[in-house]
């Protein structure tokens, strides 16, 4: 039986599990994005973070889910790196959808989505993706991700839109100051990774009306501009998988009630998931 290394990889972190038949192990490292590192950078997160979890332990197969992994060029990079690790094993690289898709749905049909850092959904026939709303970046789209969600509770401070109530805890909480917030926006590296960081304070003021605006919006957005657009979203189950689905979970089950749709699994990450497929598969 063939040792699997099995990665699911967002921009903030990626979740390793090394599947020895029935026995696993997981490990983590920070998260693998091609788009913001370049291959060394990659492979110097495999040989310093997931390398000294691994203990010596050589896999025959890596199966890589990652975001950006939808572009052959960042396929590459990817799998480059990854070779230089593993030169003996065989090396599959797909986006980090396909993953969610495997896990969500196994061999059935149905709608997944990420709400994570960034966010991404799709039409799964049980064995590939079909269709897939186009994942535009925490720029110009992103919508009920980690990253749409925190750059409005930046904007609501930096405007000045919070009460002052909020405006308090937000300081408090942050300790930060609006030339400090623009400096890393748009001067350091991993911005969309930095802006998710002030999801969490949604999550800190939940029952505040204007908290609880933020939510809705980003996933009315979200709902709008992806879930709508496929005709199969009236008649499959939508799942949902990440860190931001995970915690406004109740929105997300009011928010499918309120357009009539079918919820289906609503996981943290999706790596119980994989690990069920590639053993079944």
């Amino acid at each position: 039986m063939s040792l699997k290394l099995i990665a699911d990889s967002g921009s903030t972190k990626t979740e390793w599990c090394l599947l020895d038949g029935k026995k696993k192990k997981k490990i983590a490292t920070q998260g693998i994005s091609p788009y913001f590192l370049t291959g060394l950078q990659v492979e110097a997160i495999l040989r310093d973070e997931l390398l000294p979890g691994m203990r010596k332990a050589i896999p025959d197969e890596v199966f890589f889910y990652g975001t950006g992994c939808s572009n052959p060029e960042n396929v590459r990079l990817i799998k480059t790196a990854i070779k230089k690790v593993f030169p003996k094993a065989d090396v599959a690289v797909d986006h980090d959808l396909m993953g969610a898709a495997k896990a969500l749905c196994g061999s059935e049909k149905g709608i997944a989505c990420i709400l994570g850092t960034g966010s991404n959904s799709c039409f799964f026939n049980g064995k590939k993706i079909i269709k897939n709303s186009p994942g535009l970046g925490y720029v110009l789209g992103d919508e009920g991700s980690g990253a749409y969600l925190g750059k409005k509770v930046v904007q609501y401070y930096l405007y000045q839109t919070f009460d002052p109530d909020l405006m308090d805890r937000f300081q408090s909480r942050y300790q930060t100051s609006p030339h400090e917030i623009l400096d890393n926006v748009y001067k350091k590296p991993l911005p969309n990774r930095y802006l998710a960081g002030f999801a969490g304070f949604l999550d800190e003021n939940r029952g505040h009306f204007m908290i609880e605006n933020i939510i809705e919006d980003g996933f009315n957005d979200f709902f709008f501009q992806h879930i709508l657009k496929y005709r199969e979203s009236w008649t499959h189950p939508i799942h949902f998988t990440g860190s931001i689905a995970y915690l406004f979970k109740d929105v997300l089950k009011d928010m499918c009630n309120t357009y009539e749709v079918q919820l289906g699994r609503i996981m943290q990450n999706p790596m119980d998931g994989l690990i069920r497929y590639h053993q079944e598969n």
